[in-house]
């Protein structure tokens, strides 16, 4: 069992304003999970992805975007 915290980092592309999610890639090899939560509130709930599901919801979203 491993207790690494997430990292959480915002996207590069997130200079909208501050309407930005944070994700914790680091926990993807270890768990298969995606945490996201919002960057404006850090202490808000997090939601938890699994990696397959969150990896194809965005690349729908790039995809819509071209």
């Amino acid at each position: 069992m491993t207790t690494e915290s997430p990292r959480w980092f915002t996207s590069s592309y997130s200079n909208n304003g501050g309407q930005c999610v944070e994700i914790a890639t680091n926990l993807v090899a270890l768990r298969g999970m995606v945490p996201v939560r919002d960057s404006k509130n850090p202490s808000s709930p997090v939601l938890t992805f699994r990696a397959a599901t969150f990896s194809s919801f965005t690349a729908s979203i790039k995809a819509s975007t071209r």
